[in-house]
C-alpha cells in the first residue's frame, strides 16, 4: 500500500465520503488512490477556489468536513479567498495539498513555494507530511483537529513522494472531543444580569441560531426582556414558519448603532462584539455603544445550544410559541428589493438552503422572508466575495437533492463562476438567482460612506457594463440552462417553474 492509499482508507474510516478537487501532477498517486479505493464522492471543481467554496457550503449543512485536493502551493492560493471565509465560519475542513517530493523540494523548481506559509493564514492546524507510512497517521489528526469545536480547517501537505511511495498504514479515526460546557456560575451571572438589569442585547451567532437554540434564545427574552439579535455573518440559520425569527447585526454602521442605540449591557453568545467591516473617517469601530459593558455567556467552541438552554432553566422562563406569520403573496411590478423578498418568502419550497451573497441589492432580503417556508440561510462569512456560488455547490452535494436558491450579485458571480459547470456536472438541484445591476453597488456606496469626491475615472471602475455580461450565454456555456427575467411576473414563473425541476438553473433578474 502507498501513501496515498492509506490517505484514502483513512479519510473513509474516519466519515469523510466527499472530496472537492482540483488535481495536478503532484496529486496524481491520489488521484489513481480514488480509483483502487471505492467510496469516495469526487467533485471536480475548475478552480480552486470553486474547491474550497465547495467544501465550506458542504460543512455547514452535512455537520461533518469534506476534504479538498489542492495543486502545491499556487493552487492552495488560487482557493485562499474561500478557505478565509470558511475559517471565519468554523467550517470543518481536511485541506489537502500535494507539493514538490521531499527530495525535489531543494532544486526550487518554478511551483516550489511557501505552501505552508500560506496555509497557515486560513488554517486552526497545519502539518507536512514526511514519510508515507505518516500519512494515514497525519489524516487522522487533521480529522479530529477539523472536528473538534468549534470547528476549523485543517491542512495537510503530501509531498507527492509519500503519496507514491510504499509503506502506507491505514489509521483509525480518532476520538473528536464534544463541545466545552459552559460553567455554572457563568449560567447563574448572566442569569442575575438579566434579572436585574435593563436595556440587555443578548447577540448570537453560528451554533446559538439553529431552530432549538433560537427557541430557548426567545424564552430567556420574553422572560427578561432582552433584546436578541444575529451576528452580522453566520454559518447557517435555521428560520422560516415555524421557527423563531430572528434579525440581524446591520452590516452598515448607521444601522448598526440605531439597532443596538440605548444598549447597556451586551450578552454574547458564540459572537464577537460587532464591529465595522472598515474603518471610516469620524466613525466608530464597533456597532454598539461605547459605554455598554460586554459579557460572554458562551464561546464558539462551547455547547451553545446547552448553554442557551440552561440559562432559559436558570431563569424559569417558559416555552414561548414561535410567531403566526401571514404567508405572502408573490409581488408584480418591477423588481425591487422588496418585491424580490416578497416573492421569495410566497414561493421558497420546504427545507430549502439559500445561499446569501447578494451583498448590495440582497441586504433587504433575509427580513422579508422570515415568513418563508422552514429553509437553512448560509451567508458570505469573511467578506471575500466569490463564495456565493461554490457554496451553493456543496451545499447541494450535502443537501441530497434538497432544493438550494443562490442569491448571488452579478459582480461577485464572476469570480468563480466555473462553479455552473461544476452544478451541470453533477446536475445538483441549485437554483441561482444572478441579481444583474451591472455595477459593483456596494463600492458606489463605500465612495460616499470614506467621504471620497468620485469623478468619470472612479465611477467607470464600478461599472460592469461596456460589455454588458450575459449570465444567460454565459451559464449556457457551462451546461445550465438559464433565462432571463425583467419584471416579478417573469420572474415568479421562472423561479417556481426551477424549483420543481432536477438539476441546476440560472435566472438573471435585472435589476436598477
Amino acid at each position: 500500500m502507498n501513501g496515498a492509499e492509506s490517505l484514502v482508507h483513512t479519510l473513509l474510516a474516519c466519515g469523510i465520503d466527499t472530496c472537492f478537487a482540483n488535481p495536478g501532477t503532484s496529486e496524481m498517486h491520489f488521484v489513481a488512490a480514488l480509483d483502487r479505493v471505492p467510496g469516495m464522492r469526487c467533485v471536480l471543481g475548475l478552480f480552486e477556489g470553486v474547491v474550497t467554496g465547495g467544501a465550506d457550503g458542504y460543512a455547514r449543512i452535512a455537520g461533518k468536513p469534506a476534504a479538498t485536493l489542492l495543486h502545491c502551493g499556487p493552487g492552495l492560493a488560487n482557493g485562499l479567498a474561500n478557505l478565509h471565509n470558511g475559517r471565519r465560519a468554523h467550517t470543518m475542513m481536511v485541506n489537502c495539498v500535494g507539493d514538490q517530493a521531499t527530495y525535489h523540494r531543494p532544486l526550487d523548481a518554478p511551483l516550489t513555494a511557501d505552501t505552508e506559509g500560506f496555509a497557515r493564514a486560513v488554517s486552526g492546524w497545519v502539518r507536512t507530511a514526511t514519510r508515507a507510512r505518516d500519512v494515514g497517521r497525519d489524516a487522522a489528526v487533521a480529522t479530529q483537529a477539523a472536528m473538534t469545536a468549534p470547528g476549523t480547517i485543517a491542512t495537510l501537505i503530501l509531498p507527492s513522494d509519500t503519496c507514491w511511495d510504499d509503506g502506507g498504514v491505514v489509521a483509525a479515526a480518532l476520538p473528536v472531543p464534544p463541545p466545552s460546557a459552559t460553567p455554572p456560575q457563568r449560567i447563574a451571572e448572566i442569569a442575575r444580569l438579566l434579572r436585574t438589569q435593563k436595556n440587555v442585547l443578548m447577540i448570537l451567532g453560528n451554533g446559538a441560531l439553529r431552530a432549538g437554540a433560537l427557541a430557548d434564545a426567545s424564552r430567556i427574552a420574553a422572560a427578561t426582556g432582552a433584546k436578541l439579535l444575529a451576528q452580522q455573518s453566520n454559518n447557517r440559520i435555521e428560520r422560516g414558519r415555524g421557527r423563531h425569527p430572528i434579525e440581524r447585526v446591520p452590516y452598515f454602521g448607521g444601522p448598526a448603532l440605531a439597532a443596538t442605540k440605548g444598549t447597556e449591557h451586551v450578552v454574547l453568545v458564540g459572537a464577537r462584539k460587532p464591529v465595522a467591516f472598515f474603518a471610516y473617517p469620524g466613525q466608530p469601530g464597533y456597532h454598539v455603544p461605547e459605554d455598554a459593558t460586554v459579557h460572554e455567556l458562551a464561546r464558539v467552541e462551547h455547547d451553545l445550544s446547552a448553554a442557551l438552554r440552561a440559562l432559559a432553566d436558570e431563569l424559569g422562563a417558559p416555552a414561548v410559541p414561535p410567531p403566526v406569520l401571514p404567508r405572502a403573496e408573490p409581488a408584480s411590478g418591477a423588481p425591487t428589493g422588496e418585491a424580490v423578498g416578497q416573492s421569495l418568502a410566497a414561493l421558497l419550497p420546504e427545507d430549502a438552503i439559500v445561499v446569501d451573497e447578494s451583498v448590495s441589492f440582497g441586504r433587504g432580503l433575509f427580513p422579508l422572508t422570515h415568513a418563508a417556508a422552514p429553509h437553512d440561510w448560509l451567508a458570505l462569512t469573511g467578506g471575500a466575495i466569490g463564495d456565493g456560488l461554490p457554496m451553493a455547490t456543496g451545499a447541494a452535494v450535502a443537501g441530497k437533492g434538497r432544493r438550494v436558491v443562490t442569491l448571488q450579485a452579478d459582480g461577485s458571480a464572476m469570480y468563480t463562476i466555473q462553479a455552473l459547470w461544476t452544478q451541470a456536472r453533477e446536475r445538483l438541484n441549485v437554483t441561482t438567482i444572478i441579481l444583474a445591476n451591472r455595477k459593483y453597488a456596494i463600492l458606489l456606496n463605500e465612495l460616499a460612506n470614506v467621504g471620497a469626491n468620485p469623478g468619470r475615472t472612479a465611477l467607470d471602475m464600478l461599472d460592469l457594463g461596456n460589455p454588458d455580461l450575459d449570465f444567460v450565454r454565459i451559464a449556457s456555456g457551462l451546461g445550465v440552462e438559464g433565462a432571463r427575467a425583467e419584471n416579478m411576473a417573469q420572474f415568479n414563473d421562472l423561479f417556481a417553474r426551477s424549483v420543481t425541476r432536477d438539476g441546476p438553473f440560472v435566472i438573471e433578474l435585472m435589476v436598477a
